[in-house]
């Protein structure tokens, strides 16, 4: 490719998460307030600190709505999940798979655990009824890849086609490189975002034993409150979000309907602790300084920021730290930032993708949601900012980042840019 890179717009989103199906009741749901905080009945909580967790599944997701009992054998249900977010964004997008160059079009997602529903029932499988009764559909159920590989079956992507896992940063990671696959002029449309379904005993006892997760079990609408003060850890979630990416030129000979620009893409590592974020946080701020400089914005003109939040003591500290590094600690102050996990709770893998369509939407209709819970901010550890608290927050919103901070020291930070011609 020759001349200056491409433009990159956002033209198709779908959603499945615990406040329901569809990207649109999504940010009609996080303006709201509402949350998809559950008492969890699917399995036996007694002997667990947390009771609670932000669940789709026997709730806002049941299989037998969307898939054959073959179908679902063949899918674990992240795959499930993810594929049908893709589904709602491919539909939204307009775009018809016979009239595309199926050479230039791929899927790149994300996500941190991928398949081990089918890890835990084809477990239990083969204690209780031997080696040969294991599914074959096993190794290809678990394969994390199996979401990007689904979702390029169904529209018949054949262009760049792989799976992102870095934790929390998983699907930020994959619509970075779906952004760079277009912009390089390597494609003209991607099927990006990523999928998660967590919510079972084993991963909510992991994180229990990380003392990752909030306790309060007699108060669980109010347990997720990032950068307050009695914040005690995040909420358990899972579900799915996809965006349809193409080449400004592409959406336009087309007529696309736009929602936003991707603009800019900044990954870096804290090279240090596998779990615990780096207390300087320089990397995190040198993926936000990236992100700014790879879309030519300064950092006057941010508009917004779609905070990682993830309501936990060390994270909303650093993460704070890292605005402030970036930014200067004056003009932190005039960036409105809130968090999408204080309803949704920590998605893992597929958070990015669902905080990445709150951006497309803030830019597009004007409004940031607000951060819930937010009642006493943590002053005492820096937590000083404009995390707008509480009311959602009206503004002509030009720029916004979506910051995203994973385990193993992963950072990424996506901006993007009101569309207007």
């Amino acid at each position: 490719m020759t001349g200056s890179p491409r433009r990159v717009v956002i033209t198709g989103i779908g959603a499945l998460t615990p406040l329901g199906i569809g990207a649109p009741l999504l940010f009609e749901s996080l303006l709201k307030g509402k949350t998809g905080f559950r008492m969890i009945e699917r399995w036996d909580t007694t002997e667990f600190t947390t009771k609670f967790a932000s669940e789709i599944r026997g709730c806002v997701y049941h299989p037998d709505e969307h898939y054959s009992t073959r179908e679902q054998k063949r899918m674990d249900p992240f795959a499930q999940v993810g594929l049908i977010a893709a589904r709602e964004a491919w539909s939204d997008s307009g775009l018809d798979k016979d009239a595309i160059d199926s050479t230039r079009s791929g899927a790149i997602l994300g996500t941190g655990i991928g398949g081990i529903q089918s890890v835990l029932d084809q477990k239990d499988v083969l204690d209780k009824g031997g080696p040969r009764r294991v599914t074959p559909f096993f190794i290809s159920n678990t394969m994390a890849n199996s979401l990007s590989a689904n979702v390029a079956i169904e529209f018949g992507l054949q262009g760049a086609c792989f799976l992102t896992a870095s934790a929390c940063a998983s699907s930020g990671h994959a619509i970075g490189m779906a952004f760079r696959e277009i912009r390089a002029g390597r494609a003209d449309v991607m099927v990006t975002g990523g999928s998660e379904t967590t919510t079972n005993a084993l991963c909510l006892a992991g994180f229990n034993s990380l003392k990752a997760l909030s306790t309060r079990n007699d108060d669980i609408q109010r347990s997720s409150r990032p950068f307050d003060r009695d914040r005690d850890g995040f909420v358990m979630g899972e579900g799915a979000g996809a965006l349809v990416i193409e080449s400004l030129e592409h959406a336009q000979a087309r007529g696309a309907n736009i929602y936003a620009e991707i603009a800019g893409f900044g990954p870096t590592d804290d090279a240090g602790h596998i779990t615990a974020p780096d207390a300087t946080a320089q990397r995190p701020a040198a993926a936000l300084k990236a992100a700014i400089d790879d879309a030519g914005i300064n950092t006057d003109e941010v508009g917004y920021i779609n905070a990682h939040g993830t309501s936990t003591m060390m994270n909303d500290m650093i993460e704070t730290r890292a605005i402030k590094i970036a930014f200067g600690e004056e003009n932190a102050k005039n960036i409105p930032i809130s968090s999408s996990k204080s309803m949704l709770g920590h998605l893992v893998g597929a958070a990015a993708a669902v905080e990445a369509i709150a951006c497309a939407y803030t830019l597009k209709n004007g409004v940031a949601h607000h951060t819930n819970n937010l009642e006493n901010p943590d002053l005492e550890n820096g937590c000083d900012l404009d995390y707008i608290p509480n009311e959602p927050r009206e503004a002509d919103f030009k720029t916004a980042l979506s910051t995203s901070l994973g385990f193993g020291g992963h950072n990424v930070c996506i901006a993007f840019r009101k569309y207007e011609g």
